[in-house]
């Protein structure tokens, strides 16, 4: 997408053509720095403490972290130490499992000589997959916002929520709920978005909002508490979140605080999608509230926050009393029933079993 007016990426293979080159996430909104990676720890690191962030973009910074590994040692000990290194940095998007899995079956059966080379090539179509993944996300949800803008709104401004970042930052190019926005707007649809600020960490503030202000994107950022309230003097068409992982029967873990959204559109009739790449699906898991593992990250998200002073300067500031406790649940799973309907490659779906099956045969078979 654009940034003044230059198109980026998330994540790119360094000038040098092995190292890779991210966008550093948590500068966000006010500093736009890049990092380069150059070895699988430097890939974990940048996981872990989400320099990137978002379930697709992950997977695909594990992969990148799999080549890099193999580029420094090819052997089957080298291979399995970067797989579990990686694996562990953040246990609840399921796309991290996938992408590093796809890069063990890849290399696995190749001699040692012969993986560096490999694993970048299926690094890189680990990312293009996601972008075209992204794309077509965009074009199935562009026909529900082009069905409200005709036949429920004619003329008028389509409002649509949104929680979390799922844009192009989450991903490698486009986003997942964002990519139908994208589409409206670059086809001259005239939409809205209320951007959830999405406490702890603000990603909806310091994430979605800068990436639709500089994709010239009509929007406004609320308090997390404000959605329901928008919902019930009717001020919300739409509401599009993305998800971590989804299980198999439809359940959608994302953000904390989704959940509680999704309740207040069931309640005012507010339709209620998830974009959903395919590889963000869980076959093994069934019941997302008993079974998803639902990472606890450090207090200090809680507790401190950073911002841009009057004077220009990036200050971290404490804003709760010292000693008390802070919980600090990073997801929350929204049952299958407060889907509207799956936004995903392949057209949109029902939130349920036989459906979601039906869509990806080879994927629930396996």
């Amino acid at each position: 997408m654009n940034v003044n007016g230059q198109h980026y990426r998330t994540i790119w293979l360094n000038a040098d053509g092995w190292a890779v080159d991210i966008i550093d996430q948590t500068k966000f909104p006010h500093q736009f720095e890049t990092v380069t990676l150059r070895t699988p720890g430097d890939a974990a690191v940048a996981i872990k403490d989400m320099l990137v962030r978002g379930a697709p973009l992950i997977g695909v910074t594990a992969a990148y972290g799999m080549a890099l590994a193999m580029r420094q040692d090819g052997s089957d000990g080298a291979l399995s130490a970067a797989y579990d290194l990686l694996v562990k940095t953040r246990p609840t998007a399921i796309n991290l499992k996938w992408a590093l899995d796809e890069m063990t079956r890849a290399l696995t059966p190749l001699p040692a000589g012969q993986r560096s080379a490999a694993a970048y090539v299926r690094a890189a179509e680990i990312a293009e997959e996601d972008v075209a993944i992204n794309q077509a996300i965009g074009r199935h949800g562009f026909s529900i916002i082009e069905d409200i803008a005709r036949h429920k709104k004619p003329g008028e401004t389509i409002n649509i929520l949104t929680h979390c970042n799922a844009g192009w930052l989450a991903t490698v190019d486009w986003g997942t709920a964002t990519a139908p926005l994208y589409t409206a707007h670059d086809a001259g649809f005239p939409i809205h978005v209320w951007v959830d600020e999405t406490r702890p960490r603000n990603q909806g503030a310091s994430l979605t909002a800068w990436e639709l202000l500089h994709h010239g994107v009509a929007h406004t950022v609320i308090p997390d508490n404000t959605g329901g309230h928008l919902m019930q003097h009717g001020l919300v068409d739409m509401a599009i979140v993305g998800t971590d992982r989804t299980t198999a029967q439809g359940d959608v873990c994302n953000k904390i605080g989704t959940y509680l959204k999704a309740l207040a559109a069931h309640d005012n009739g507010v339709p209620f999608y998830v974009a959903l790449p395919s590889p963000t699906i869980d076959f093994t898991v069934l019941d997302g509230v008993k079974e998803i593992p639902i990472e606890q990250r450090g207090g200090h998200e809680v507790s401190h926050m950073t911002g841009r002073t009057e004077d220009g300067r990036i200050e971290t500031v404490e804003i709760t009393p010292r000693g008390s406790k802070v919980a600090n649940y990073a997801f929350d799973v929204t049952p299958a029933r407060y889907v509207t309907g799956l936004i995903t490659e392949r057209g949109v779906i029902a939130a349920n079993r036989a459906e979601i099956a039906k869509a990806f045969p080879e994927r629930a078979t396996q």
